[in-house]
């Protein structure tokens, strides 16, 4: 038998030791919420989209008259490996094989980019733009070094399918036309693209188009906005429906 004094000082003990438990939870939290991974940036909007587009652009016409600096900027997993240009991982997203990949690029950055951009605030979707790239052609390097195959990539397509899962993301009832006729709800249509290249990299069709790249952006960009923006991609278009 205990004295209900005994009882009350127990409790009290009890209490104390939640509310340091809470204490110390708060401040995991609040150290977590507050980290470098995830400390947000002060919003501010500067229009990164076209300044991104003027950069490829001028990049482009440099790189058509120099083939010097087409092979300094692309990513050649030779010269990364015994010439050490790890600046590869990020130029080789503002270099383009032609005026066509050049232009869907930019008109693909630009009618995702913009809205993205007005949501995150311009040094985020900067900050999310670079490295969903980079990482993807990280990620690119890595596998042609596993294959062997030692290949030119150039191109900003990995950072823009990481643009478009956002877009999707942040505006899953948006839809877009597709060929200008067909209406499709963009967190369909980012399952559609990804199916496609994924079938596009097994069956290994239309050579020339890095299809693991591609597929690299939505991996990264899904990392990113699960971890950082702590959004889960999944929830927003299972929620969607």
């Amino acid at each position: 038998m205990i004295s209900c004094v005994q009882f009350f000082h127990t409790i009290d003990k009890l209490r104390s030791v939640c509310t340091i438990d809470e204490f110390i939870s708060n401040r995991y939290v609040s150290f977590m919420n507050n980290s470098l991974v995830n400390k947000k940036f002060r919003y501010s909007y500067t229009n990164i989209t076209v300044k991104l587009i003027i950069a490829n652009v001028i990049i482009f016409a440099f790189t058509m008259v120099s083939d010097r600096l087409y092979v300094n900027l692309a990513m050649i997993p030779g010269y990364i490996m015994y010439r050490y240009f790890y600046w590869q991982f990020l130029t080789y997203m503002f270099v383009h094989g032609g005026l066509s990949h050049l232009f869907f690029n930019m008109f693909g950055l630009f009618i995702f980019g913009s809205p993205v951009e007005k949501q995150l605030g311009s040094k985020e979707f900067l900050l999310f733009y670079l490295l969903t790239g980079t990482l993807s052609g990280i990620f690119s390097f890595i596998a042609y070094l596993i294959a062997g195959v030692n290949v030119i990539l150039v191109g900003a397509s990995g950072a823009i399918f990481a643009v478009m899962l956002a877009f999707a993301v942040f505006y899953p009832h948006a839809r877009i036309f597709v060929f200008g006729i067909l209406p499709v709800k963009a967190p369909i249509l980012v399952i559609v693209y990804a199916a496609i290249e994924l079938f596009n990299q097994v069956v290994g069709t239309t050579a020339g188009v890095a299809h693991l790249t591609h597929l690299a952006g939505f991996g990264f960009a899904f990392l990113y906005l699960y971890v950082r923006l702590k959004i889960n991609p999944i929830k927003v278009f299972l929620n969607s429906r």
